[in-house]
């Protein structure tokens, strides 16, 4: 058994739709991560997952995900929201496609509250993080932006469960929240390889950077800060279930995962989130233990 990472400086985002993309059983998946010391997860509360027909809910596959993490002592960041993390980013379910602006916020806000009632209790549920990455434009299908509609989103959040903190992330790589809602915590991500318009870029962000942002979000906001997607998967021309190991190695070998955790670790921004679990299984269960051991040695190092 792999010892426990510790939650208050590591923790991974789980989504059950990357895992079927890699054609992996999420529940495998999950219990595959907690075998190797993760206590500390990000989970999805995808709308077009639990409200496939209006009105009718179905929660299991988020109630066995909490009862794995709770069995074994985790603790819980629980997203809300129409935006939520994986591709197509806005998880509307089909049958808000003809619903008016107003009506597809009323049916939103009735499904955040529906969230919240049912797990505002469950012990392992520390936080939520509501709308990832709310205000970015150009990426995701079905793009959605109310700044409005987010405010009755988080004053509807605090209302429900005032004893929790609402986090919310920056809507890019640069940003800090000037306006309202103002969050309890400010989460921001760190890509350092993509791919876009036909050829790879490397970031031209330094940890410098992300510590003055920190610096900023701690002091001037009085909020506290932390990395809510640390990149440890490829990013390359197509869906990583697409690429050979040699394309995904062009974004994230087992050099980059080092290079990246190490990076985040001087930004001193904590708790990490470590974007990219659901990759690692899949290459372990393919039989590749190299991608696993790089973060395990790096977390580490």
């Amino acid at each position: 058994m792999n010892a426990v990472i510790d939650p208050k400086k590591y923790g991974v985002s789980f989504s059950l739709k990357q895992c079927r993309n890699f054609g992996i059983d999420p529940d495998d998946c999950l219990k595959w991560l907690l075998k190797k010391g993760w206590r500390r997860f990000r989970l999805m509360s995808y709308w077009d997952e639990h409200e496939r027909s209006r009105g009718v809910y179905d929660f299991t596959a988020l109630d066995e995900q909490i009862r794995h993490i709770t069995n074994k002592s985790g603790i819980i960041t629980l997203c809300l929201g129409v935006k939520q993390p994986r591709w197509p980013e806005y998880h509307w379910p089909s049958w808000t496609k003809d619903l008016s602006d107003r009506e597809k916020s009323e049916a939103l806000l009735q499904f955040v509250e529906t969230v919240v009632e049912r797990y505002k209790h469950e012990p392992a549920i520390l936080s939520y993080q509501l709308e990832n990455e709310a205000l970015l434009k150009g990426f995701g299908r079905d793009i959605h932006i109310d700044r409005g509609r987010l405010r009755l989103e988080y004053e509807l959040v605090r209302r429900l469960d005032p004893e929790k903190p609402v986090l919310m992330s920056t809507s890019n790589g640069w940003g800090v929240p000037l306006r309202r809602p103002l969050p309890w915590g400010v989460g921001f991500s760190l890509y350092t390889i993509m791919h876009n318009k036909g050829a790879y870029h490397r970031t031209i962000q330094r940890p410098w950077l992300h510590r003055l942002r920190a610096w900023y979000i701690r002091t001037v906001l009085g909020k506290p800060v932390f990395i809510h997607e640390l990149q440890c998967e490829p990013w390359g021309p197509d869906a990583i279930w697409k690429m050979s190991t040699n394309e995904q190695s062009r974004s994230m070998s087992t050099e980059q995962i080092k290079h990246n955790i190490a990076w985040a670790k001087q930004i001193r921004a904590y708790p990490i989130d470590i974007w990219g679990a659901e990759w690692w299984s899949w290459r372990w269960q393919q039989g590749d233990h190299s991608i696993w051991q790089a973060v395990e040695n790096a977390l580490h190092a």
